[in-house]
């Protein structure tokens, strides 16, 4: 299954009618979702039942962990598996939310097809701003509170009447208990990444607006659900732990907390054990954790997306590029020595050429595109010849 190409909520349709039920109830779901990153709003896994082909990108992970999740959801409040009626209802669900409205022109290009509708809405979701040429530089974020879609979604399913004002109790809880935790640490709330991260995620919410306030019991005396409340002291622990360290404060805190939404020592201590394990198996890969300059960080973007594309997009990359015999040594010579100016420019130009000829490589023919091509040079090797490549080795 490939979340960037069109099809793949129809591909995931015929998944999961095919496959037996993965979770047998929404806290298995919840588990899972939470070992992969989803409910911390850290993408990096999905379900083992979902084949693909390639290695996924952080937004493509959240795409699918996201439908997985709004999907399940659906089955255990309905007890449907009527893949056409779900994807009507979450449709409709983010209409009424007033999220990823679909204009006129979008359907015109992408159709009246509800699940092409939906493709497109939900890419809305998963990215934070930025244009399509942004995102292909790996220059947009990935929403982290994606989570809250679906616990807003469970309440839709039981008719719950003001869905908006309960979506804006759920973001306004969620960000205000990630700022009285990070003032149990003594932290600056204004300098922490996991909060600019978070509030940058707010949708029904304006967090420059909003009057954060201290005390739990006013709070969370709305009607929150036992998931939601989950969610809270999962996100309380995810913020507390973000520098591997727990002091009295942040211990009376954190109990005082699980106190207020009703829980014990126990799940206190097994929402910790969870954020400890998650830390400690995925550390490194935590973007906001990394403490690379903005420029390392926007190379890597870029690097991670045009791999992306290149591998994609490689059966017909490889055929083109057999088909000029000059592109494919200058490339080859690229990667032991520097080229000329001359060179270079002729590179530039006919790799040009080629990107015409592949639509999804047409973000190297927008303004600016041509300073993604050092780093296509860079990846190419893979695709030329062997006789090209005398230091090749081959992978089993």
């Amino acid at each position: 299954m490939n979340p960037s190409a069109s099809g793949w909520i129809n591909k995931f349709g015929h998944l999961v009618k095919s496959e037996l039920p993965h979770f047998p109830d929404f806290e298995s779901l919840y588990e899972e979702l939470k070992k992969n990153g989803f409910i911390y709003g850290i993408h990096l896994g999905i379900s083992n039942f979902i084949p693909v082909q390639h290695e996924l990108t952080e937004d493509e992970i959240a795409k699918i962990n996201l439908l997985t999740a709004l999907y399940f959801t659906f089955r255990f409040e309905k007890g449907e598996t009527d893949f056409e009626e779900f994807v009507s209802t979450v449709f409709n669900y983010y209409q009424s939310l007033d999220v990823g409205k679909i204009t006129f022109l979008n359907k015109i290009l992408i159709g009246n097809r509800t699940e092409n509708q939906l493709e497109k809405l939900l890419d809305s979701r998963i990215y934070l701003g930025g244009n399509a040429f942004n995102r292909a530089l790996g220059n947009s974020i990935t929403n982290s509170l994606l989570y809250v879609d679906v616990l807003i979604f469970k309440v839709y399913l039981k008719g719950y009447p003001s869905i908006m004002e309960h979506a804006q109790k759920l973001e306004y809880a969620t960000m205000n208990i990630a700022l009285q935790t990070l003032n149990s640490k003594g932290a600056d709330k204004k300098e922490d990444k996991l909060v600019q991260l978070l509030a940058s995620s707010l949708t029904y919410v304006d967090f420059d607006q909003a009057n954060f306030r201290d005390g739990q019991q006013e709070l969370l005396d709305d009607n929150f659900t036992e998931e939601e409340k989950n969610y809270f002291l999962d996100m309380a622990c995810l913020t507390i732990w973000e520098d591997q360290a727990l002091n009295r404060s942040e211990y009376d805190y954190i109990f005082s907390l699980a106190s207020h939404l009703g829980k014990v020592k126990n799940d206190v201590k097994s929402a910790l054990d969870s954020v400890v394990i998650f830390f400690d198996k995925n550390r490194d890969k935590v973007s906001y954790l990394n403490d690379k300059n903005l420029a390392s960080q926007f190379y890597d973007g870029m690097s991670k997306n045009v791999s992306k594309l290149i591998l994609r997009n490689s059966k017909r990359l490889k055929k083109e590029l057999t088909e000029s015999k000059e592109l494919v040594t200058l490339l080859s010579k690229s990667t032991v020595k520097e080229l000329s100016a001359e060179e270079k420019k002729k590179v530039q130009n006919q790799l040009l050429d080629i990107f015409k000829s592949v639509p999804s490589l047409a973000i190297f023919m927008l303004p600016g595109g041509a300073v993604l091509l050092p780093i296509f040079i860079k990846l190419i090797p893979k695709l030329l010849p062997s006789a090209f490549d005398d230091n090749r080795i081959e992978e089993n």
